[in-house]
C-alpha cells in the first residue's frame, strides 16, 4: 500500500510540473519572462529542471539583460545535460563576457568550436569577438543601403569604377571573342567608357551605351583595366598586360606575363602617348593604380619580391618634376600573408581596398582604413554586408560627399561573372509612438509601463507612459518588434510592428488595456475546463494568473468565487460539477501562494442563475450557452472597494 501511494504522489509531482512548465511556456512565448521565470524556479524547486526548463530559464533572463543569472542557469544546462544544442553555448558564452569573465568565455569557445565546426562566427578572431560575423553580416539598421546592378553589365566580367566629371570608366571582357583569355574562357579586358545623366527630380541616374575608350595606343589585344585620372582629368594611369613595341605579349622564364602600370595623355578627346611607369618589372606584377586627392602619391598593387603576403598595396610618390620616388609598401597594418588589392582613396582620405586576409566573410571583402590620417588607429575594418558577401567584393568607389559609389561582386545574383554594382547611403530614422487607454471606457493610462522586445524575444527599451498617456521609442528601420504595454490591475497587450526603410517616419501603436477591476469584481477572460471535467487546465491557469496578480498587489483584498454551468445535463449533477470547478480554482489560486483566508468561498450555482432564456428545454444557439458557463471573482473587501464603487 505504502508503495502504491508513494508511486501515485511521484505520479501527481510529475503531472503538476509538467502543467507549471506548459503555463511557463506560455508566459514565455507571450514575452512574460518574469512571470515565466518565477514559474520555471518552481519547477526547479520540486526537482523537475529538464534541459528544457534550465535553457528556457537562461533565456528568459538573457533576453530580459540579466546575464548574471542568465550565466547560472547556462551552466546549470551544460553541466547537468549533455545534449544541449550549440546555440546556447554562443548565448552563455555572451553572458560570461556581458559580466566581463572572459576566462571562462575562452574555455566555452574552444568547446564552441568543436560543437559548431565550420560556423563561419567562429574562424579567424578571437572569443573576445564571437559575435563578429553576426555584426558583418547583418546591416545597420539606421543606414538604408540601395544596392542595383548596373543596367550595363554583360554576361561576361565588367569590374572597376572611376568617374571623372560625367564619364564613367571601367573594366570589360565584352569585346571581341575571337581572342579569349585562357583563365576564364572570356575575351580580354578593354577600359570602357559610359556617359551618366543625373536625373534631380528623383535623385537618380541614367547610363548611356557603353564604349571603347577614345584611345588607339591605350586598349590592345590583351588586358587593359583598373585607371585612374588626375584632378584634371588630363592624365590616366591604368594597369596592362606587359607586351612588347609590337603588340606581343612578354613572358618569363615560366612562360608567365605580368602586369604593368601604364600612363596616358589626353589630347584633345583622345588619349595618347603612352608610357610606362619606371617601376614597374618583367618579373613581377604591378597594378591597380590610385591616386591620392593631392595627386601626389600613386599607389598601387605588387607581388614584388620583399612583400608580406601574396600581393601587397605600396604607395610611391609624384615628384613635382614628372619624376617618381621609390616604392614603398604600406606596412602590416594594411597587408597581410593574403592577397591585397583594388586601393582606393575617397576625397575625405578614408582608404578602401579588398584583401582575403583580414577576417573576411570569404574570399576577398572590402575594409576601410584609416591610415592616411592616422596611422595609430590605422586597423582596417571590414565593411560587411551588403557590400560583403561570401564571394569576390572588391573596386569599391565612393562620393564621400554623397555617400553614392560603386563596387564589383562575383555574387551569383550577378548577369555576369563580375558585376558593377551601385549604391546609396542614406540615413534612416524610425520611431514608435503610441497612446495607451483603457479599453471599456478609452480613458487615459499614464503609469503604464511599455517594452520595445525584438524578434528574438530579447528587450531592448523599457518606458512609462506620461501624463498624456504617450510613449516614444527611437527604432531601426527594416526590423520587427512586439510593443508590449503592462500596469498593475489591468491586463495586457501587446501589438508587433514591422519598421520600413523609409528615411523618417512615425510609427502609432496605440495600447488598449483592460481592466481586471470593474465595481465590486476581478474581471477576466473566460476559464474553460474540459467537458465533464473539473481540473484546471493550462489555458485557465494563464487567465487565473491575473486574479494571481491582483491579489498580489493588494495584499488585504479578500474575494469570493462562484462558477456556473449552463442548462445542459441534469440539474443536480450541474450543481455538483460547478462546484468542484470552484473549489478547483479556489485551490489553484492557494497553490500559487494566495492564503486561504482571502477566498472567503468558493461555490458552485450550477444553473441555477442563468443569464438568459435558455432554461431546460429551450433550444439555445452554442453561443447563448457559453454565456451562462461563467466564473465570478467578487471584490468583498479591499482598499479599492470603495473607489471602485464609486
Amino acid at each position: 500500500m505504502k508503495i502504491k501511494i508513494l508511486a501515485l504522489v511521484i505520479i501527481l509531482s510529475s503531472s503538476c510540473s509538467f502543467a507549471q512548465t506548459k503555463l511557463a511556456d506560455k508566459f514565455f512565448e507571450n514575452y512574460g519572462y518574469v512571470k515565466a521565470i518565477e514559474l520555471y524556479e518552481k519547477v526547479v524547486e520540486k526537482g523537475k529542471a529538464d534541459a528544457h526548463v534550465l535553457t528556457r530559464l537562461g533565456d528568459a533572463n538573457y533576453n530580459n539583460s540579466n546575464s548574471e543569472k542568465a550565466v547560472y542557469w547556462y551552466n546549470k544546462a551544460l553541466t547537468e545535460h549533455n545534449d544541449i544544442e550549440a546555440e546556447y553555448i554562443y548565448k552563455y558564452i555572451q553572458s560570461l563576457r556581458s559580466v566581463g569573465n572572459y576566462k571562462e568565455a575562452d574555455v566555452w569557445f574552444k568547446k564552441l568550436k568543436e560543437a559548431q565546426e565550420g560556423d563561419s562566427r567562429l574562424k579567424g578572431y578571437n572569443p573576445d569577438e564571437v559575435d563578429i560575423f553576426d555584426k558583418l553580416t547583418s546591416k545597420n539598421e539606421n543606414l538604408v543601403v540601395t544596392i542595383e546592378n548596373l543596367p550595363f553589365n554583360s554576361e561576361n566580367s565588367d569590374f572597376g569604377s572611376y568617374i571623372h566629371e560625367n564619364t564613367f570608366y571601367f573594366a570589360t571582357s565584352r569585346g571581341d571573342d575571337s581572342k579569349v583569355y585562357s583563365w576564364n574562357k572570356e575575351p580580354f579586358l578593354d577600359i570602357f567608357q559610359v556617359e551618366i545623366t543625373d536625373n534631380e527630380e528623383d535623385d537618380t541616374q541614367t547610363y548611356g551605351e557603353p564604349v571603347q575608350i577614345n584611345a588607339e595606343d591605350v586598349n590592345t589585344d590583351y588586358h587593359e583595366a583598373s585607371i585612374a585620372l588626375t584632378n584634371d582629368g588630363k592624365t590616366m594611369y591604368f594597369t596592362r598586360d606587359n607586351i612588347n613595341k609590337r603588340n606581343r605579349l612578354k613572358y618569363d622564364k615560366e612562360g608567365t606575363t605580368y602586369l604593368k602600370i601604364y600612363k596616358a595623355t589626353l589630347e584633345g578627346d583622345a588619349w595618347t602617348n603612352v608610357v610606362e611607369l619606371p617601376f614597374n618589372d618583367d618579373v613581377y606584377s604591378t597594378g591597380h593604380p590610385v591616386l591620392s586627392p593631392d595627386n601626389k602619391t600613386l599607389y598601387f598593387v605588387s607581388d614584388r619580391e620583399g612583400g608580406i603576403g601574396q600581393t601587397d598595396i605600396y604607395s610611391v610618390a609624384i615628384n613635382d618634376d614628372g619624376t617618381y620616388g621609390d616604392p614603398e609598401n604600406l606596412g602590416d597594418k594594411i597587408n597581410t600573408e593574403g592577397r591585397e588589392m583594388f586601393p582606393f582613396i575617397a576625397q575625405d582620405g578614408n582608404f578602401y581596398f579588398s584583401s582575403d586576409g583580414h577576417l573576411n566573410l570569404g574570399l576577398l571583402d572590402i575594409f576601410k582604413s584609416n591610415i592616411l590620417k592616422d596611422e595609430l588607429i590605422a586597423d582596417p575594418v571590414n565593411i560587411g554586408a551588403p557590400f560583403n558577401s561570401g564571394y569576390d567584393d572588391f573596386a569599391y568607389y565612393v562620393d564621400s560627399e554623397t555617400n553614392k559609389g560603386y563596387f564589383s561582386s562575383n555574387r551569383p545574383e550577378g548577369k555576369g561573372s563580375d558585376d558593377i554594382y551601385s549604391f546609396n547611403i542614406t540615413e534612416c530614422s524610425q520611431t514608435i509612438t503610441g497612446i495607451a487607454r483603457e479599453a471599456r471606457t478609452d480613458i487615459i493610462l499614464s503609469g503604464v509601463t511599455v517594452q520595445l522586445i525584438d524578434e528574438t524575444g530579447k528587450i531592448i527599451e523599457e518606458v512609462v507612459t506620461e501624463e498624456d498617456g504617450s510613449y516614444t521609442f527611437d527604432a531601426d528601420c527594416n526590423s520587427t518588434y512586439t510593443i508590449l504595454g503592462t500596469k498593475p490591475d489591468y491586463k495586457d497587450d501587446q501589438h508587433k510592428l514591422t519598421t520600413s526603410d523609409e528615411n523618417e517616419k512615425e510609427n502609432t501603436v496605440d495600447l488598449t488595456l483592460t481592466s481586471l477591476i470593474l465595481n465590486n469584481q476581478i474581471v477576466i477572460n473566460p476559464i474553460f475546463f474540459d467537458f465533464d471535467k473539473s481540473n484546471i487546465r493550462t489555458d485557465a491557469e494563464y487567465e487565473l494568473e491575473n486574479i494571481v496578480d491582483v491579489m498580489r498587489k493588494h495584499p488585504e483584498m479578500i474575494i469570493k468565487i462562484e462558477s456556473h454551468t449552463d442548462s445542459r445535463g441534469r440539474d443536480n449533477y450541474n450543481l455538483k460539477l460547478s462546484d468542484r470547478r470552484a473549489k478547483s480554482t479556489k485551490d489553484y489560486i492557494i497553490s500559487r501562494g494566495i492564503d486561504v483566508s482571502r477566498i472567503e468561498s468558493a461555490i458552485g450555482y450550477g444553473e441555477t442563475r442563468l443569464l438568459n432564456e435558455c432554461s431546460n428545454g429551450v433550444k439555445c444557439t452554442e453561443d447563448e450557452h457559453q454565456l451562462n458557463r461563467r466564473s465570478y471573482f467578487y471584490i468583498l473587501h479591499s482598499d479599492l472597494k470603495n473607489k471602485t464603487e464609486e
